[in-house]
């Protein structure tokens, strides 16, 4: 029985980075920043390291980081842009390299004034762009993204076994922090990709706030269909929802009434639930998901 070698990648994951643009909007000393974090994978032609420990082909992850950072000299832009540049270079420019993926994290920064910002939240724009020498592939998205409903929600006439002690509710809070990946059926260099991904965002957070919940996967089916019936450029949309519990406290050994006003945010366990909506003409992800 032959022992082969199979698929591999490698890369240098989480390069930090953040962009000072001077000057923006034509005025003088007003500037802008982005903060992102990028992660480089490429495959190909890397047999012979593996296998025989013959680096002659290999590019240094330290050179990944290097060339995220050089890159970044020109501007940054939109990511997914961004991406594409730095998979181009890996793939036409590199010997043996066949296909490289770039995912990067972008950090939201609010303008206090033209030179000082402050940190928005834990939410995360996200994308990861996939360049095999012919085509690209980019899937956008939002990772952090928390969202809470005070009531509206519900969960009853669930199955139940000898183990069941969970009761029916008709009126609860409601707690998730989305992670969601929508992929595009294609890729148009200079795209708005800003107002796709807020466009996008928007329809997510507009779906769970006025939608009356049966479920978390009724939430997370009804927050995928609307989102591809508002941007039919997208191809499906992936998303990843804790249900993140908040407990009833009870406060009648103080004589206190307590009907869903102090509760308990408990980080674990979660409840989560996963799916994919996607339209029935979607094109052949190719090797965007991989």
């Amino acid at each position: 029985m032959a022992i082969v070698f199979g698929d591999n990648q490698y890369g240098k994951v989480d390069c930090r980075l953040l962009r000072v643009d001077r000057g923006v909007e034509g005025v003088p000393g007003r500037n802008a920043i982005t903060d992102i974090t990028v992660t480089t994978t490429l495959a190909g032609d890397f047999a012979a390291t593996h296998v025989h420990g013959d680096n002659t082909g290999l590019l240094p992850t330290d050179s990944h980081k290097n060339t995220v950072h050089a890159y970044a000299k020109d501007g940054i832009g939109e990511i997914e842009d961004f991406a594409l540049r730095l998979a181009r270079h890996f793939v036409d420019d590199i010997a043996g390299v066949h296909r490289a993926r770039i995912r990067i994290a972008q950090y939201w920064w609010d303008r206090v004034n033209d030179h000082a910002f402050v940190r928005s939240g834990r939410e995360t724009r996200t994308t990861s762009v996939t360049y095999d020498g012919q085509q690209a592939w980019a899937v956008s998205g939002v990772s952090d993204l928390a969202l809470f409903q005070s009531a509206g929600s519900q969960f009853d006439g669930f199955l139940q076994d000898e183990y069941t002690v969970l009761g029916e509710t008709r009126d609860r809070t409601y707690a998730t922090l989305i992670e969601a990946h929508w992929r595009h059926r294609d890729f148009t260099e200079g795209r708005d990709w800003t107002a796709s991904y807020r466009a996008a965002r928007d329809s997510l957070i507009d779906t769970f706030c006025t939608i009356t919940s049966r479920s978390t996967q009724q939430v997370l089916y009804t927050m995928g269909r609307d989102l591809l019936q508002a941007q039919p450029d997208l191809a499906e949309v992936r998303l990843h929802m804790p249900n993140l519990h908040h407990l009833h406290i009870d406060l009648s050994p103080f004589g206190l009434d307590n009907v869903e006003e102090v509760l308990y945010p408990s980080d674990r366990p979660y409840g989560l639930m996963e799916a994919t909506v996607l339209h029935d003409d979607a094109p052949d992800p190719g090797l965007a998901w991989w």
